[in-house]
């Protein structure tokens, strides 16, 4: 998908969200997604002809391509920053660590593809990614401070095949505890992947322990996005682009859907510096999570 900017340059654009629909694959804790009309046209027909349809849409917040906040994970008892959920969880959600604390991310991004480390389209069901995997896929990369790391197993490429990608029977590729430490220590402002867990899952164990979701929601306050359809960025050979994120913004929920969108070349953004005369954009040199876009590389 390419779009063409308002100076006529064009960058392009790759959406990294799966489609929502009935029966897509997930993970079995959360509640399923659901989409029915409510009215269909000529249902109800204004004086002048005029028809309109509508829909109910019903869904979990960790269905499809969606950011994890703070307050979805908790060990021991705890959530991030040491808060304990029950001073913080009311009838309407979380009052602090929601999805709704997470800022809006408009920078910099690295694709580490794993897969291409070990020379495959797609990582076997069930393998552990570990640090030296991460190290190589970031070779030349320089993975920074306060920007996004994405992992790339190739698995969105089995969305179409429901239990293959949830990986019940054979597990599904993802980093190990050994991983997620490595993560953490580049301290990016956020991670993601292809899969419905932001980790290896073991064959026949489901979701029986989150390790890399306690090291980085509760232990580093790094949201994670699952569930990214990122097949066509593998096959573009790009590993350094500006990845757009902005989930929903659900009051006090635990996760939201999000369509992250991947910008390859610089994309002009109207806004502080361009009406100054300046010019600004969008490209892979820097990052805001403040809700302004200055110049690349800032």
């Amino acid at each position: 998908m390419t779009a063409t900017a308002h100076t006529g340059e064009r960058a392009r654009l790759i959406d990294l969200a799966q489609p929502m629909r009935r029966g897509m694959p997930q993970s079995p804790n959360h509640p399923p997604f659901r989409m029915v009309l409510e009215r269909r046209h000529g249902d109800m027909v204004r004086s002048d002809g005029g028809s309109a349809a509508n829909e109910v849409i019903i869904t979990g917040g960790h269905v499809g391509t969606h950011v994890d906040a703070l307050a979805h994970v908790s060990q021991d008892g705890l959530v991030y920053g040491g808060l304990g959920p029950d001073g913080i969880t009311g009838h309407n959600g979380f009052s602090e660590l929601g999805i709704d604390d997470f800022t809006p991310y408009v920078g910099r991004c690295l694709l580490l593809d794993v897969a291409a480390v070990h020379g495959v389209r797609t990582l076997p069901a069930g393998y552990e990614i570990t640090a030296a995997d991460l190290d190589e896929a970031a070779a030349g990369l320089d993975p920074r401070p306060g920007e996004a790391l994405l992992i790339g197993t190739g698995w969105s490429r089995l969305w179409a095949d429901g239990p293959a990608f949830t990986g019940r029977e054979d597990g599904v590729p993802g980093p190990g505890e050994e991983a997620g430490h490595r993560l953490a220590e580049w301290r990016p402002a956020v991670v993601g992947g292809e899969t419905i867990a932001f980790e290896r899952l073991a064959p026949g164990l489901g979701h029986a322990t989150l390790p890399v979701h306690r090291i980085l929601l509760v232990e580093s306050g790094i949201n994670i996005v699952e569930t990214m359809k990122l097949d066509e960025l593998l096959d573009s050979g790009v590993r350094e682009f500006t990845l757009v994120l902005n989930p929903l913004n659900i009051v006090g929920a635990t996760g939201a859907p999000v369509r992250p969108l991947a910008i390859l070349g610089d994309l002009p953004v109207a806004g502080p510096a361009a009406s100054g005369g300046s010019g600004g954009s969008v490209g892979s040199g820097g990052s805001s999570r403040s809700g302004e876009c200055g110049e690349s590389g800032e």
